[in-house]
C-alpha cells in the first residue's frame, strides 16, 4: 500500500480480527521499521524487479502466504512478486492491461465485446490535426490515471484542444510522470457512450467472477468533468439488465486477463445495454469500501483477506440494508480553511458517518485537477431510495471554507 491511501486501517483491522501477521509494504521506510522488521517493509514499486529481490530477501526470514495490493500501482508489483514466490496471483500482463486503458481498450474489442471508437495518441502529436480526425461527443483521458483525473469530454475541435493542453499541465506534474513512466505522454481518446453508469464489486476466483455488489450513480455523469459522487446498492436497476452487467463483467475480466483477487468495474447501460468503461485489479477506492457489509459484520476488507488466505467465502452474502456512500465533492480549487455543519449531518435519519480526510490547509483541486476528495458520508436504510435521500439532506448541511487562491 502506498503512504497516501486511505485503505490502512480498515485493512489492518480486518486482519487484526482474522489474527492474521501482516506486513504492510510500502515506497517509503517507516521510522518504525527498525522496532518491527516483519511488519513493516519497503519496496520500490515502480521497478518491480527491484521489488521482487526486495520481497525475495524479506521472504527468506518472514514467509509469505498471500499479497494483496490496494490499487493499481501496487497491483503490478505485486503480480511479480507473487509469481516470483510462487503464490497465487494474476498474470503480470493481465494486471498490465488493467492498469493501461488503450490496452484494455484493445483486449475488450479483440474479445468482441462492445467498445466505442477510440484513438490513441501522444501530446508530442499535433492537437489541431488529431481534433480533426475523432468523432464528437468524445472523452479525453490518460490511459493510466483514477479518481477521474484528467479526463474531460469535448463536443467540438476547439473544445478537444482546450482539453488536450489542460491534460498535458496534469500529465507534466513530476510525480505524476513518475506513475505514468513510459505512458506518461500518452491520451486515449473515446467515443462518448451516453446512459447511467454503474460499479460493480467482485472477487475472481480461478477466473471465474464472483459479484458482490453492483452500485448504482444516480447523479449523471455527463461533463464536461466526470466528479464522483453517490453510490448506492443494491442497484435499482431490473434484474435482467443487472444479470448482463455481471455477464458483461465477467466476460471484460476473463478478456483482460484476470483471474485473481478483486476487482472494481465501471460500466455504462443503455439501450444497447452495458458497455465496460473500465475494470480495476483492485477493491474500491477511498473509503467507500465502509458502505459494505456481509454476513455478520464482515467487511469487505475481511472477504478480501479471507480469499487470500484460500477460505471458502460464497456463502457469505451482503447485507440485506441499502447502503450509501457519497463522495463529498470539491466546490472549488483553494486552501480548506474550515469545515461546518458536522455535527448537523451526522444527525440525519439514516447516516451512519461523516469522515472528512482533507485536512485544514491542504490545497484541494475537483477533478480533472484534483485527485482527492473532501471527505466521505455513509448512509443505511430500508431502500435505496432511503439511503440517498439521507446522504443528499447530509450534504446539504456541510459548508466547506475554501480560500480561492489567485491564478497566475
Amino acid at each position: 500500500m502506498p503512504t497516501t491511501t486511505y485503505r490502512t486501517k480498515d485493512f489492518l483491522d480486518a486482519a487484526m480480527k482474522l489474527g492474521v501477521d501482516v506486513t504492510a509494504a510500502s515506497e517509503r521506510p517507516s521510522t518504525l521499521a527498525g522496532q518491527n522488521p516483519a511488519g513493516l517493509l519497503t519496496l520500490n514499486f515502480l521497478v518491480p524487479d527491484v521489488a521482487c529481490r526486495q520481497a525475495l530477501d524479506f521472504a527468506d526470514k518472514y514467509p509469505i502466504d498471500a499479497i494483496i495490493p490496494v490499487d493499481e500501482d501496487r497491483a503490478v508489483a505485486a503480480a511479480y512478486i507473487a509469481r516470483t514466490l510462487g503464490l497465487r496471483h494474476n498474470r503480470v500482463d493481465s494486471v498490465l492491461a488493467a492498469k493501461n486503458k488503450h490496452r484494455m481498450r484493445e483486449l475488450l474489442k479483440a474479445a468482441g465485446l462492445p467498445v466505442p471508437r477510440f484513438w490513441r495518441f501522444s501530446l508530442e502529436m499535433n492537437r489541431r490535426e488529431i481534433s480533426r480526425q475523432v468523432t464528437y461527443p468524445c472523452v479525453i483521458k490518460p490511459v493510466f490515471l483514477s479518481t477521474s483525473r484528467g479526463v474531460m469530454r469535448a463536443d467540438n475541435p476547439d473544445q478537444f484542444v482546450t482539453a488536450v493542453n489542460r491534460l498535458e499541465a496534469i500529465l507534466n506534474d513530476p510525480s505524476v510522470k513518475r506513475r505514468g513512466g513510459a505512458s506518461a505522454s500518452a491520451v486515449l481518446v473515446e467515443e462518448f457512450i451516453p446512459g447511467v453508469e454503474v460499479a460493480v464489486e467482485g472477487l475472481l476466483t480461478n477466473g471465474k467472477l464472483r459479484v458482490l455488489t453492483i452500485f448504482d450513480k444516480p447523479d449523471p455523469l455527463e461533463g464536461p468533468f466526470f466528479e464522483e459522487t453517490i453510490y448506492v446498492t443494491p442497484s435499482r436497476l431490473p434484474a435482467a439488465r443487472q444479470e448482463r452487467i455481471e455477464e458483461m463483467t465477467a466476460a471484460a475480466t476473463r478478456a483482460i486477463g484476470l483471474s485473481h483477487g478483486p476487482i472494481h468495474a465501471e460500466l455504462r447501460v443503455n439501450e444497447g445495454g452495458p458497455w465496460v468503461i473500465e475494470v480495476a485489479a483492485r477493491a474500491i477506492g477511498g473509503l467507500c469500501s465502509r458502505s459494505l457489509r456481509f454476513g455478520k459484520d464482515v467487511s469487505l476488507e475481511e472477504m478480501i483477506l479471507r480469499q487470500a488466505l484460500g477460505e471458502d467465502i460464497d456463502s457469505v452474502q451482503r447485507e440485506k440494508m441499502a447502503a450509501g456512500v457519497m463522495m463529498i465533492p470539491i466546490p472549488g480549487a483553494g486552501v480548506l480553511r474550515e469545515v461546518r455543519g458536522l455535527e448537523q449531518a451526522r444527525a440525519v435519519p439514516g447516516i451512519e458517518d461523516v469522515v472528512i480526510t482533507a485536512h485544514i490547509t491542504q490545497r484541494i483541486a475537483p477533478p480533472p485537477d484534483g485527485s482527492s476528495y473532501l471527505g466521505f458520508i455513509f448512509s443505511r436504510a430500508a431502500a435505496a431510495a432511503d439511503a440517498e435521500r439521507a446522504l443528499r439532506e447530509a450534504h446539504s448541511r456541510l459548508e466547506f471554507l475554501i480560500h480561492r487562491e489567485a491564478t497566475k
